[in-house]
């Protein structure tokens, strides 16, 4: 990546209605454990477009997605956005209830976003390509 991709507005972000009633939720009852990323996390869902599940295109990331992306230093990364239960950094999975996962909930190829780390620093990444889990391309 040679051209910075530091943004000063967040970019579009679609979520599916399914996930957006679950990470409604899973944020609301995180509030008193994790204030910051829940409070993000709500802030993010109440700027998104939110469209039926069976509506939402396979290159959005949403729960269940592996998600390519390049950092502002040029690194790539491939994580997968898992629910906190199933994170595991080893494994390359991600929780929704960190500060990265919410930041890349809802973006798609070619989108970037600025976030901040919990110990504040700020980061930023540009997504380059996003595949739909199994479980999210058996829509019903």
């Amino acid at each position: 990546m040679n051209e910075p991709i530091r943004n000063q507005t967040k970019p579009r972000i679609i979520v599916n209605d399914v996930d957006f009633d679950r990470l409604t939720q899973l944020a609301t009852s995180a509030l008193d454990r994790f204030p910051e990323v829940a409070e993000e996390l709500l802030i993010e869902l109440d700027r998104a477009e939110i469209v039926p599940a069976v509506e939402i295109e396979d290159n959005v990331v949403q729960i269940g997605s592996t998600v390519l992306f390049e950092t502002a230093a040029g690194a790539q990364r491939e994580v997968r956005l898992v629910y906190p239960g199933e994170a595991d950094i080893a494994e390359g999975k991600v929780s929704i209830l960190t500060p990265i996962g919410t930041a890349l909930l809802g973006l798609s190829p070619g989108q970037a976003i600025t976030w901040k780390a919990r110990d504040g620093s700020e980061h930023e990444l540009r997504v380059t390509a996003v595949r739909a889990s199994e479980s999210v391309l058996q829509k019903s």
